[in-house]
């Protein structure tokens, strides 16, 4: 029985370092362009990428109070 979950183990680690491979190939690297995208701002309007074209761009995360993000 122990085997079994051992096996049942290194199955999921492999499953899951292929995934994590896939996932580390396709994220953007350094130099690349990045896509154009909007975003809600905190003032309430939309923001498109390509409307700022040329200018320095800061885009920071957070999650909202309590949300557990």
């Amino acid at each position: 029985m122990l085997t079994m979950s051992v096996k049942l183990m290194r199955r999921a680690a492999m499953i899951a370092a292929l995934l994590y491979g896939a996932a580390a190939s396709a994220a953007v690297q350094v130099g690349d362009m990045a896509p154009d995208w909007e975003l809600q701002g905190s003032d309430g309007n939309l923001h498109r990428l390509s409307d700022l074209l040329g200018q320095h761009v800061v885009v920071a995360f957070f999650p909202k109070a309590f949300t557990g993000g």
